[in-house]
């Protein structure tokens, strides 16, 4: 396991999803005390999301990832009043969290254009300061990405999750026949005749105790979270991860798969969940699906299957459950089809509860001031 989780950092390694930064906000101007004058604020560092950015670019381009904002000017006969120091932005991606050295959350950045203040500059020189300025804020903060995606495939290692979104979209994620051919997370886009666009987020394949950061769990996992629905993708053969680990039948890595995700996260859970039940261009196939989904019909008829911690504590209530080859295409269209009609209900409902909502604040607002 250890060797395992050393090859997956080389190579993850050109993929960058967090960075530690130090930012210091400008020192404030010098006031002028026999005029009175009043010495300029110090500049704030900002952070912006924008596209086109990736944390790696700010690494090659930072590398002593030290950022300062402009220093306020001082007062003087010709300008009383300080001009203010030139603050400092940093451009960052989409889906950036923003914390502290312990964890506490600064900000987040999920739109194009978002901006948070990550430190502010010193106060210049005044009557009150008796004429001298004080130092910018500065810290240390982490930056955290996480992709920003409609759905996030969700699997073991081999189930075809990077070929099957090849097939759904214009990605070309790298295809192999062995584990671990996904070594970053790659975001793909689904095309509709109206438009429409779905983004699809392939996830490098979790291993079992992925939510111990085995295998660089946690790497992997945290991108789920702010995905709006989940696409779980099993081989109808199963899978063995290498020929020390036991083999694991279409049923046991789903019902493994919902035990990592609870146990990193339970509230993922919540979120609507598909299952793409992959290739079924294999011999037998046809059966291995059928006692599949007589499995699902009572899952804890088959719990003494698994290790008794790793037994979920409830069943993944699936939306939909499609068989697909992605080798061959077949039920691809189909699964592109109930893809945009879950998201389409998701949306719906929670349009409705939008405005539900707002009905309800309105009503309660025209009792009061009755």
């Amino acid at each position: 396991m250890v060797r395992c989780g050393l090859a997956l950092l080389r190579k993850y390694g050109n993929f960058i999803d967090n960075l530690r930064l130090y930012v210091r906000g400008g020192s404030g101007g010098m006031g002028l005390r026999r005029l009175g004058g009043e010495g300029g604020k110090g500049g704030d560092v900002w952070v912006v999301s924008q596209d086109g950015i990736t944390l790696k670019k700010i690494k090659d381009k930072y590398p002593d990832k030290r950022f300062v904002a402009g220093v306020g000017s001082n007062s003087s006969i010709r300008s009383l009043k300080g001009a203010k120091g030139k603050d400092c932005e940093i451009y960052v991606p989409v889906g950036i969290s923003i914390t502290t050295d312990d964890e506490k959350v600064i900000g987040e950045l999920n739109q194009n254009g978002d901006r948070v203040l990550l430190a502010r500059g010193g106060r210049g020189g005044s009557f009150v300061t008796n004429f001298l300025p004080s130092k910018g804020q500065a810290r240390i903060i982490r930056m955290d990405l996480k992709l920003v995606a409609d759905v996030g495939l969700v699997g073991f290692p081999n189930a075809g999750k990077s070929t099957l979104l090849s097939q759904l979209s214009h990605a070309k994620p790298k295809i192999a026949d062995y584990p671990f051919t996904t070594m970053r997370p790659e975001i793909g886009k689904l095309m509709y005749s109206d438009y429409k666009q779905v983004s699809v987020a392939d996830l490098p394949g979790l291993i079992e105790g992925a939510h111990l950061n085995k295998g660089m769990g946690h790497k992997f996992l945290k991108h789920v979270e702010r995905t709006k629905q989940l696409l779980f993708v099993v081989d109808v053969a199963g899978f063995q991860l290498s020929y020390k680990a036991p083999f694991r039948t279409a049923f046991e890595a789903i019902q493994l798969l919902t035990k990592e995700l609870e146990l990193y996260k339970v509230e993922l859970l919540s979120k609507p969940a598909i299952l793409a039940v992959n290739k079924m261009d294999l011999e037998d196939a046809e059966e291995k699906f059928k006692e599949l989904m007589q499995q699902l019909q009572q899952p804890q008829d088959f719990y003494h299957l698994l290790p008794e911690d790793m037994v979920p504590t409830s069943p993944v209530q699936f939306k939909h459950i499609i068989p697909v080859s992605g080798s061959t295409r077949c039920g691809i269209e189909e699964l592109k089809n109930y893809i945009r009609k879950s998201l389409d209900d998701q949306d719906d409902l929670e349009n409705e509860q939008y405005h539900l909502e707002k009905l309800q604040s309105l009503r309660s607002r025209t009792s009061k001031s009755i």
